[in-house]
């Protein structure tokens, strides 16, 4: 039984906006439930009831009414969603014209600005103007490569102001990186900053735009935001324009919301791209908004009271899902750098000085805080934390119960897990309900989440495939360039008809919790017994002489064994007494099964370019298979370390 680290108290529960939906759910329906369980059972049962509700729960704001919330509910994919409404996505996260504070923003070394609701949508005003001036037009493409900073937002608000699709990577890709991603969707404008902030080190991106403006043609005006220099110069730059040159200068303007059809394609993301060109995943406008205020209103109970920050850059979907909290009218901490520098504690410090309410992170940042000692609760003041959220990778037990000894005792602590390709979350938080250890404390409400056996039978208290068997507002409309939808259908309904195959490897509980066990694809099955990779790295990263692993199945004499790669902490050396220690480990706290036939020291860990560890790529070099695409992925030279590995080819 999983160990029961925080409950909400009866007062905490029903000053939630959960509590409050599921009072209108009862009176709206005649229902009289209590508890969350109930609500979902619910929700899942009456998806287009759900949806209805939730759109007026959270006010969308739209200029023609919809006529029907969905067209078959059994169809996936090609439901149509809210069918016949007219609205804006940027009209509904600018609905606030205040001067509460919108944006804080935090670089590395530098002090923060903030911007107010009225400045801005002022701002917002400003750069549309100039957009919709030099004739960017609805699905028209609008491009980011910026640091996660105000500007980033203003350019993004502005052009799906006026129809645009916005698409957006991270100033720390490289340039083929960059062009495998923007030059399939080929957009008319490009912001950029100048440069950007990594450890104390001011890094030039203006070199890189230059280059990538070569082989991306269709681009016709640079604009560049000032971030590491007052005035960058520009004239190596072509079609270069500087921000505050760009943007109207005319005062009071009145933003005009072009009002299109739901499902207008609002953003393209992109899968990881390790298996060749990254995927070019459309989402529309309305999908987002409301499946993006669920999570945020409901699942996270965010109020315009709260400061929310989520640690992310603008080439992951964290951003994305961080900017819709406009929506609901509270302030965002945006943070670019490194979160170590200039200390360990820093974004712990800047929580509390800035009274953050709601901290989201990666499991692989909560294990960084564990391994260095950091001790954020005894160090800082964080009174007004009251959630805290984790994605990325699977947030170890130890992981979980860090957070409640070193961070805060009475908080939310929210593992949530979904993906790029839905914007969004299978499981996340509920913060009506109790927290276990090593737990995602639900399924999102109408997400018809299961945890499919090898025959394709749903289990419970077992594992499984993650599937999710009917339609959501937030799934892609389509992939960028896949006329006969021939991409789409085989990245989720290959494996089974009409139901949404994730790619994860998951448990779902009798009390309704979801244990992740890492990427099904990467599911270890040493003698015909599949297990999850997370399970390993919960055990490796207990153990402080090891910095970091990546486990992989090697096929091995008509069976598959287990191997781990360590790389290990400043000044360890992997010896014989050490690795009996990760065994002995390993064996005790999962099973003999899980215990790794060769740990095998290396100098480096590959993830790809929004942090994900690439078991995939580690296992096709060990097996000689070329890696197609290793501009996905942030350190690709890391790579090299794993071919040719003598000890791999030993008994």
């Amino acid at each position: 039984m999983a160990e029961l680290l925080w409950q909400p108290t009866e007062e905490q529960i029903k000053r939630t906006n959960m509590y409050r939906f599921m009072q209108q759910v009862n009176e709206r329906f005649g229902k009289s439930f209590t508890d969350y369980p109930e609500l979902y059972q619910w929700s899942i049962d009456n998806i287009p009831d759900f949806w209805a509700l939730m759109w007026e729960f959270a006010d969308i704001k739209a200029s023609a009414p919809y006529t029907r919330v969905v067209d078959d509910v059994t169809k996936m994919p090609g439901a149509k969603w809210f069918e016949g409404a007219r609205l804006n996505f940027a009209e509904n996260l600018l609905r606030y014209r205040d001067d509460q504070v919108a944006l804080i923003f935090k670089g590395e070394d530098s002090d923060p600005v903030t911007m107010t609701y009225a400045q801005l949508y002022d701002e917002v005003a400003r750069v549309a103007k100039t957009l919709r001036d030099m004739g960017i037009q609805p699905g028209d493409r609008v491009v980011g490569f910026m640091p996660n900073m105000p500007q980033t937002t203003v350019a993004m608000l502005a052009a799906v102001s006026v129809g645009a699709t916005w698409s957006s990577c991270s100033p720390d890709f490289g340039i083929k990186g960059v062009l495998d991603r923007f030059g399939q969707i080929k957009p008319r404008v490009l912001f950029t900053a100048n440069g950007y902030s990594f450890k104390g080190r001011k890094i030039d991106s203006l070199e890189r735009i230059a280059n990538i403006l070569k082989e991306l043609p269709s681009i016709e005006k640079v604009v560049v935001v000032p971030y590491t220099e007052a005035q960058p110069d520009i004239s190596n730059v072509p079609h270069a324009v500087h921000y505050d040159d760009f943007k109207s200068s005319e005062d009071n303007l009145e933003i005009v919301f072009e009002q299109l059809p739901f499902e207008h394609p609002l953003y393209i993301m992109y899968s990881s791209g390790t298996t060749g060109l990254p995927k070019c995943m459309v989402q529309s406008a309305g999908g987002i908004l409301i499946h993006h205020l669920k999570e945020l209103m409901l699942h996270t109970d965010l109020k315009r009271s709260d400061t929310i920050f989520y640690f992310t850059t603008c080439g992951w979907m964290m951003w994305n899902w961080l900017t819709s909290s406009l929506g609901v009218g509270a302030t965002l901490v945006l943070f670019d750098g490194n979160p170590f520098y200039p200390h360990p504690g820093s974004l712990w410090e800047m929580a509390q000085d800035h009274k953050i309410t709601v901290f989201g992170t990666s499991a692989g940042y909560i294990s960084a805080l564990m391994n260095a000692g950091v001790t954020p609760g005894k160090t800082y003041d964080l009174a007004p934390l009251r959630a805290v959220l984790s994605t990325g990778s699977p947030l170890s037990i130890e992981g979980f119960k860090y957070v409640y000894s070193e961070v805060k005792q009475d908080l939310q602590l929210a593992s949530i897990a979904g993906g790029t390709d839905l914007n969004g979350c299978f499981a996340l938080g509920n913060p009506m309900g109790p927290v276990y250890a090593g737990e995602l404390q639900c399924r999102g409400l109408a997400m018809k989440v299961e945890a499919f056996d090898e025959n394709g039978r749903p289990v419970i208290n077992q594992q499984g495939e993650l599937v999710c068997t009917a339609p959501f507002p937030s799934m892609p409309i389509y992939f960028w360039d896949d006329p006969d939808g021939s991409k789409y259908h085989k990245a989720y309904f290959d494996v089974y008809p009409n139901v949404w195959r994730h790619g994860d490897y998951i448990e779902i509980n009798d009390r309704g919790g979801v244990v992740i066990y890492g990427r099904s694809d990467a599911t270890l099955n040493p003698g015909g017994v599949r297990i999850g990779t997370a399970e390993i790295y919960r055990q490796v990263e207990q153990l402080e002489e090891i910095d970091d692993s990546v486990v992989v199945g090697q096929n091995w004499k008509n069976d598959v064994r287990v191997i781990l790669f360590v790389k290990l902490a400043e000044g360890v050396e992997l010896t014989d007494e050490l690795k009996n220690r990760i065994r002995k480990t390993i064996r005790e706290n999962a099973s003999p099964r899980h215990v790794p036939a060769k740990i095998i020291a290396v100098p480096d860990i590959p993830y790809t370019l929004n942090m994900k560890k690439v078991e995939l790529a580690v296992k096709k070099v060990i097996e000689g298979k070329p890696v197609l695409n290793k501009d996905a992925l942030s350190n690709p030279e890391a790579l090299d370390y794993y071919a040719d590995i003598p000890e791999l080819k030993e008994d």
